[in-house]
């Protein structure tokens, strides 16, 4: 087996983490670190084997002094150093600094009404029974080397356990905060299950306060059973320097909802992972994502829904802008098995590249086992309409806002598809800060301010 600078480094912290920082003294914890751990020194973990994303991440994990932040800062309340201004709206809030989660002296939060929340290790030491039937149940692949390496090191993560029948009307929100000038190195494992019919909303965001060469690589594994409805947003508004893979593993049983909305306002590098397995009838998963990049910044949305079960639906729209030299893929794939029938499946991906030197490449693609089934992808890549620019002009709108203005109308969609309300009047206003070149990385997360400062667009003023 052939030691790469790669596989050194990932014995080395595990190596380093199990000497103390892995302190559950339950076994089944300690075998899946050591099997994931296991698999780097597996041919089917090597260098060879990986595509060229995971080889950028790789090289930089190799030329980077990354660092595990061993032990949790000393508590503070997070309101005195984060602030959400989602305006209008009222979540659970739940934050992690650093990979640790926040709490004063109560790891987990247990509801009146039966809901758990908070942190996985600690779910693991009172409620076991309840943890171990759903935890790492996505099997690791030969090229799946960042959910093993995820497996081999993460240190906690954010439970959520909603019992059945029960409909949660205030949303939960995960906050990963990281506030360090050290090249942090973070692996994060969130397990939520939702029983059956029952249903919520859960929005998850990343945050820099301080930031150097951030390596965050999130699993979140989601367990829908029947008759559930489950809305997940995702926000991204990253530094140029840091690295953010975000995996998500969802297993639907009869008659499930699952909605996304996963957007990407700025990127270093950024790799969103959706697997979406339908595996009873009736079930139902709509996917919507927005990426808009500029400068050299680089995101990818690998996106895999698998139908095995009959009479299910599936609808994926996402929606992509970039400018100057940015970078954005698509990698979308549906899977219907011989035993889906009746399957139907959409999966339709748009772009519009803003400069010459601007790329995106878009791979949409179906496998199809079925005969009784209407299934169909599409996938465009161009430039703004001349002729709807030129109408607008024509109209006595400047260049600048008739661009914004088309760009914003291509971009709206995505937002449209938000339920709660609060949380879409925010994406419009993200959205125009974006496409106006206002939203800067000072202001690291998508969802706080650091100051009261009202902000006006020329854009402002043609949609009033």
């Amino acid at each position: 087996m052939k030691i790469t600078p790669f596989n050194s480094f990932i014995c080395n912290k595990y190596e380093q983490l199990s000497k103390g920082l892995f302190t559950t003294n339950d076994s089944r914890i300690n075998a899946l670190h050591d099997k994931a751990v296991k698999c780097f020194s597996e041919n089917g973990l090597s260098e060879e084997k990986i595509d060229s994303i995971q080889q950028f991440a790789i090289n930089k994990i190799a030329e980077t002094a990354y660092t595990i932040q061993l032990t949790p800062a000393p508590y503070r309340p997070i309101e005195e150093y984060f602030r959400c201004k989602i305006q209008n709206i009222d979540t659970h809030m739940f934050a992690f600094l650093n990979g640790w989660y926040i709490h004063k002296s109560a790891p987990l939060t247990i509801f009146p009404n039966g809901v758990i929340v908070g942190s996985l290790m600690e779910a693991i030491k009172q409620y076991p029974d309840l943890v171990f039937p759903y935890l790492a149940k996505e099997n690791i692949s030969s090229n799946d080397i960042f959910l093993a390496l995820n497996e081999a090191l993460f240190i906690d993560g954010l439970f959520v356990y909603i019992p059945d029948n029960l409909q949660v009307s205030k949303p939960m929100q995960l906050v990963s905060i990281i506030d360090s000038k050290e090249n942090l190195f973070v692996q994060q494992r969130n397990l939520i299950i939702v029983g059956e019919n029952s249903s919520f909303s859960f929005v998850q965001c990343d945050d820099s306060l301080q930031f150097g060469n951030t390596f965050l690589n999130n699993v979140t594994e989601i367990f829908l059973h029947k008759n559930t409805r489950f809305n997940y947003y995702k926000m991204e508004n990253k530094d140029a320097n840091s690295i953010l893979i975000n995996q998500v593993f969802v297993q639907q049983r009869e008659n499930s909802h699952f909605f996304s909305n996963i957007t990407t306002f700025n990127a270093g590098h950024v790799v969103n992972v959706l697997k979406v397995k339908l595996l009873e009838s009736f079930a139902t998963a709509k996917l919507y994502g927005l990426y808009l990049v500029d400068k050299k910044q680089y995101v990818e949305n690998q996106i895999f829904v698998d139908h095995i079960a009959p009479d299910c639906h599936s609808y994926q729209l996402y929606k992509g802008i970039a400018d100057d030299e940015a970078t954005a893929n698509f990698n979308g794939h549906i899977v219907v098995r011989p035993n889906a029938q009746r399957t139907e499946a959409f999966q339709i991906n748009r772009n519009i590249t803003l400069t010459d030197n601007a790329k995106i490449m878009t791979k949409p693609f179906l496998e199809i086992y079925a005969d009784d089934v209407k299934c169909s992808h599409g996938a465009t890549t161009g430039q703004l309409d001349d002729e709807a620019l030129y109408y607008l002009r024509s109209r006595g709108i400047c260049e600048r806002n008739a661009k914004m203005l088309l760009m914003f109308a291509f971009a709206i969609e995505i937002a449209d598809s938000v339920e709660v309300e609060s949380l879409k009047a925010r994406q419009y206003e993200m959205i125009q800060k974006r496409l106006s070149g206002e939203l800067s990385l000072c202001d690291q997360c998508v969802l706080h301010c650091s100051h009261e400062k009202l902000l006006e667009f020329d854009i402002d003023n043609i949609f009033s």
